[in-house]
Formats: structure tokens, C-alpha cells, sequence
């Protein structure tokens, strides 16, 4: 045997069975996702609101990995539409630095481009449309009432746009297979 084992993909690491979570980074409120055991679907989970500390805000995000056992965490990257990093994607990848050394699992960062704006698309759409396009598309129904911005049926914006940017992950991945 030469040489020590081979290191997988962040992406394969804890693939039998444990979920990702999405997490999209805002100034104010940080939108968490979660897959299934499968990694075919994102649900909304949460919002975070920011409590002015870095190292309180990632104990909640760890909270939330360890909730689910998950093996993986993706954090949006705000790329501008040609594809640089502006300040919100080098604050991005700051912040994924530091929070790196909070989680005990992987962290990738994705692309999350328009994923605000699908966001609030979908919000906007009435909620018997968005459940038919949902089921077209193989994507799931938000779960009810996990937002700490607003009552019952209510979904986070932030935790939307977390969800479409775990499911846009979830999809390229199962399509590189």
C-alpha cells in the first residue's frame, strides 16, 4: 500500500444518511435549511437573528448541526451576477472562515446568486401555486410555523432563500452523479 488513504470530497464525507444544512449569511438574520437523510430535498428550518455577537450567532448555527446530526454545512456565496467577489462575498467568506473552526463537520461554500430574489418570488406567489410548483419539481412544502419572524405559516425570507440555495447544491451534486 503507498501512500496514506484517500481524502474524499467535502461533499462525500457523512453522504450515508446524514443531511446538509443550508445556511445563508445576512447582516441581520441568518436563513437555515435542511436536506433530507437522502440529500434529494431542502426545507426551511429557521431564521437567526443576529445578536451583534460572531461567536453567539455560530454557537446557534452548531446547535443546529448537531440537531441534526448532519455531515456537511453549505453557506451562500454572494457572487455579483458577472461571477466577482464584492464585499458581501469576501464578508462571506470570512465569516465561513471563522465558522470553520466552530463546526465539527465541513463546510463548502455555493453560489447563491439571485437565491433573495427567487426567495421573495416565491413568497409572493400564491401559496396553492407555490405548493403545485413545489410538487412539480420535486421540491417540498415549507414546513409551518419554524420562522422566528413571523406566526404560524409563515416562512422566513432568509430561511427561504436558504432553502432554494441547499436545493440548488443537493441538485448539481446529484447531477455530477
Amino acid at each position: 500500500m503507498t501512500g496514506g488513504p484517500s481524502v474524499p470530497e467535502p461533499y462525500e464525507i457523512g453522504a450515508s444518511k446524514r443531511r446538509v444544512i443550508g445556511i445563508d449569511l445576512g447582516d441581520r438574520r441568518i436563513g437555515v435549511s435542511v436536506s433530507d437523510s437522502l440529500r434529494v430535498l431542502a426545507s426551511p428550518h429557521s431564521v437567526i437573528v443576529r445578536s451583534g455577537e460572531l461567536s453567539a450567532d455560530h454557537r446557534a448555527i452548531a446547535a443546529v448541526v448537531s440537531e441534526f446530526d448532519a455531515g456537511l454545512v453549505v453557506v451562500g456565496l454572494p457572487l455579483s451576477l458577472s461571477g466577482d467577489k464584492g464585499p458581501a462575498a469576501r464578508a462571506a467568506v470570512d465569516e465561513a472562515a471563522v465558522l470553520r473552526g466552530v463546526l465539527d463537520v465541513p463546510l463548502l461554500l455555493h453560489d447563491e446568486r439571485l437565491t433573495t430574489v427567487e426567495a421573495e418570488r416565491r413568497r409572493h406567489l400564491p401559496a396553492d401555486l407555490v405548493r403545485a410548483r413545489g410538487r412539480e419539481r420535486g421540491r417540498p412544502r415549507a414546513r409551518q410555523g419554524r420562522s422566528k419572524l413571523g406566526g404560524a405559516g409563515h416562512v422566513g425570507i432568509d430561511a427561504l432563500a436558504a432553502t432554494i440555495l441547499l436545493q440548488s447544491w443537493l441538485d448539481q451534486k446529484r447531477g455530477e452523479s
